[in-house]
């Protein structure tokens, strides 16, 4: 499974593997810290890669769209 991580201050996407799940990356762009969620904080992420077996999009607040 991959997420996809889209960074607070630029905009800028990443694609990560779920082990970056409630880890701090740093935007590849503008080099901003930012925290990845925790997968099990956003079920509905969950319920969604389960059902989808594809890619989501997933916020810094655990919103997820896809």
């Amino acid at each position: 499974m991959r997420i996809i991580a889209k960074c607070p201050n630029c905009g800028n996407s990443q694609m990560l593997d779920t082990g970056a799940a409630d880890r701090r990356i740093t935007c590849q762009m503008c080099k901003r810290l930012f925290k990845v969620p925790k997968m099990d904080e956003v079920s509905k992420a969950v319920q969604i890669i389960e059902q989808a077996k594809g890619t989501i999009y997933v916020d810094q607040k655990g919103k997820t769209y896809g």
